[in-house]
């Protein structure tokens, strides 16, 4: 029997910055990977931080949510920097004005969607009308489609077929889209094929500019740290192409979902509606799907954060016809079996385990085990009571990532003025500070 894998990669200090890149305040709408990601990271460096961190980068759907994708192999094409765009040719200045006249303090997505998705069909439609073959510093064309095919082909026809009809979920789609083995095998109007080839060139253009970011990140000593969500949508190209990894109906539809059970939040739990894996099937794949979404990531980014890391020990499934979450079951996840896989794959990944939650404390071992970084959110440490609470600094062991909060809490000043007074005197007391500027 093979002894537990472990990923002791966090070996000294560092400091970071959590910040997405569509918060980047710029002319387009929306933050991009373009000169505001650049002076980022130059923030970043200058003040001898090591970590930019982000949520997940797929393309968003209704809600636009970073953790409900159309896939999890792809960018999200809202983070193209279309000024770029106008140095290479593809569009001009004139062109701009409609999305550098929205707001920059806050992202208007049905603005943005009317305004931005029509400038990059436009961009589309110029490269292949001046017969190009490439861009400059984006890599050949011809060349990233043959290298991405695995994952590209299907989101691009997925996007296509979407939009084809009407914006649909695919398990509403004709029975001969519905299936993916029967689409790819049959004819494609000539529209869909048109957008088929416009989704794949959205995509060279989100990987040629994220390689430029990554590589000027490196050049000034910032790693960057990416998201890693657990769960996938069901309307997404990776379960319309990949049904058999999930745990679905004979008609697609799913059988189990994820979320979790009551606790002291919530008296029904969380019901997410997101399809449950086969974790069987994928095990008798030697975890390949997965292996794939590790390589995919390292491509981007230095540092993965695995979103939800206690459903690889344990998850909740909850039927799928359940009106809340209180009827599901903890069955057993892959644990040891899958981080075994990815170690003998790539080595020792440098992975942060989300393990924020009310946790058992075999998830605790299952996670010191691994030897895997957990989070600490300071804002979860002042209650107004004694000095035993875990996340109060001087409990906190070595081999952990600390945040004021995550992308799921208030600002620090939002949070602090929120709090009673005696909670307020805890933290000025703690931290020895007037609280004039608690950030």
């Amino acid at each position: 029997m093979k002894s537990t894998p472990q990923f002791p990669w966090l070996d000294e200090r560092g400091a970071g910055l959590l910040l997405h890149p569509t918060s980047l305040p710029n002319r387009q709408g929306i933050g991009t990977l373009g000169a505001e990601s650049r002076r980022l990271i130059d923030f970043i460096s200058d003040s001898e931080m090591v970590y930019w961190q982000m949520l997940p980068l797929g393309p968003t759907g209704f809600g636009d949510s970073p953790y409900s994708t159309f896939s999890v192999f792809a960018g999200n094409p809202y983070l193209i920097d279309l000024e770029a765009l106008i140095e290479l040719g593809l569009l001009t200045n004139a062109e701009m004005s409609p999305l550098r006249e929205l707001p920059s303090n806050v992202v208007d997505f049905g603005a943005l969607y009317r305004i931005k998705w029509a400038l990059l069909r436009l961009s589309f439609r110029r490269f292949k009308q001046k017969k190009l073959a490439y861009l400059p510093n984006y890599g050949i064309y011809d060349d990233f489609k043959k290298d991405e095919s695995e994952w590209l082909y299907p989101y691009s026809l997925f996007m296509a077929l979407k939009e084809f009809h009407g914006g649909r979920g695919w398990i509403e789609w004709d029975d001969s889209w519905k299936d993916y083995a029967q689409a790819r095998q049959t004819p494609l109007p000539d529209e869909v094929k048109e957008s088929v080839e416009a989704y794949s060139f959205f995509q060279y253009l989100f990987f040629g500019q994220w390689k430029q970011i990554r590589s000027y990140a490196t050049s000034k000593g910032v790693q960057v740290i990416g998201d890693i969500p657990i769960y996938v949508a069901h309307d997404s190209s990776d379960v319309w192409s990949q049904t058999l990894l999930f745990d679905l109906n004979d008609d697609f539809s799913p059988n189990s979902v994820a979320g979790v059970p009551p606790d002291y939040f919530s008296d029904l739990g969380q019901l997410w509606g997101n399809p449950l894996y086969r974790w069987d099937y994928h095990q008798t794949t030697q975890f390949k799907w997965w292996k794939e979404r590790i390589v995919q990531n390292l491509k981007l980014f230095d540092v993965l954060r695995l979103d939800h890391f206690r459903a690889f020990f344990d998850y909740w499934k909850i039927p799928a016809d359940a009106p809340d979450a209180r009827s599901g079951e903890w069955i057993d996840g892959p644990q040891e079996a899958f981080f075994q896989a990815i170690m003998d794959t790539f080595g020792i990944v440098p992975i942060i385990a989300e393990d924020l939650g009310e946790l058992e404390q075999p998830v605790h071992d299952f996670l010191a085990r691994l030897q895997l970084p957990g989070m600490a959110i300071l804002q979860f440490a002042f209650d107004g009571e004694d000095a035993s609470n875990m996340y109060l600094p001087h409990n906190l062991k070595q081999n952990a990532i600390v945040y004021g909060g995550t992308h799921d809490n208030d600002t620090v000043a939002g949070w602090y003025e929120s709090q009673s007074a005696e909670v307020q005197d805890q933290v000025r007391r703690y931290f020895r500070v007037s609280g004039a500027d608690i950030s």
